[in-house]
């Protein structure tokens, strides 16, 4: 086996400092496993993709005043509207948690999983006056917010209170289905570390004190064909056998303020 079969991988933890990765991580499954259309414009930096129903849009796009992702969903019979966002530096592999539940078998979805749980489990803390979970290190935070008529759910990374140490942030409404939320809190409480590219080092600036960096080499194989296995994956979803639905559980009591 010669040098050049080799290749260098960061693994970085915790997951939410690796900062933003590959959008086709997100983008490439959503369009070749799961048939959203994608709007071609090769006069202007961003991606829009359709789900075949034409219910939900994805959009991404440099927005030096906003999120980078942005995905809307229409109503459908008692389901309310509801939208998502997530700022440039989110992980991708977290973006995807809420993807692949989205475009996951529609059987699965009945049940209404505490978003919350996942956290609990992988030691994220409680808030004073119960104000969302915190993760051990103090650098991330999730929490549904409600106040009067204001209903959603917001997640951040921070390194400090400084608008300059703010990492990425995530939006998602008040109506969106619990099952994504948990999608999204899933793969924020995995523990296993994120690869990234270590030449340059794609974990932001602001974070590298935090994050735990382990260098590491991997077949060069391994690390090209990583997407295409996601792909096929997520193709052979559809194909498997769904599980039957487990009931629905009660609806955890939100708090207000």
């Amino acid at each position: 086996m010669s040098r050049s079969d080799i290749v260098d991988v960061a693994l970085v933890a915790p997951r939410y400092l690796a900062g933003g990765g590959d959008p086709a991580w997100v983008t490439a499954p959503l369009h070749r496993s799961c048939d959203w259309s994608a709007q071609p414009n090769p006069l202007v930096p961003h991606v829009v993709l359709t789900s075949p129903d034409r219910n939900a849009v994805l959009r991404l796009g440099p927005d030096p005043d906003g999120p980078w992702w942005g995905l809307q969903h229409a109503p459908v019979g008692e389901q309310r509207a509801w939208s998502a966002s997530f700022g440039a530096r989110t992980p991708v592999e977290i973006i995807a948690g809420f993807t692949d539940a989205l475009t996951g078998p529609a059987t699965a979805q009945a049940s209404a999983p505490d978003p919350y749980e996942p956290l609990r489990q992988a030691g994220w803390l409680e808030g004073r006056d119960d104000e969302g979970l915190t993760s051990p290190d103090g650098l991330a935070h999730v929490e549904h917010f409600t106040h009067g008529t204001t209903d959603c759910w917001f997640a951040k990374t921070a390194v400090s209170e400084d608008p300059e140490g703010l990492i990425w942030r995530a939006y998602l409404s008040g109506d969106t289905p619990a099952h994504l939320i948990t999608g999204f809190t899933r793969a924020l409480a995995d523990q296993a570390p994120l690869p990234r590219d270590p030449n340059p080092l794609r974990v932001p600036l602001n974070a590298r004190r935090q994050a735990r960096v382990t260098t590491t080499q991997r077949l060069a194989t391994e690390a090209d064909f990583a997407l295409e296995r996601r792909v096929t994956d997520l193709a052979d979803r559809s194909k498997q056998p769904v599980p039957a639905p487990m009931p629905p559980r009660a609806p955890q009591p939100r708090r207000t303020r």
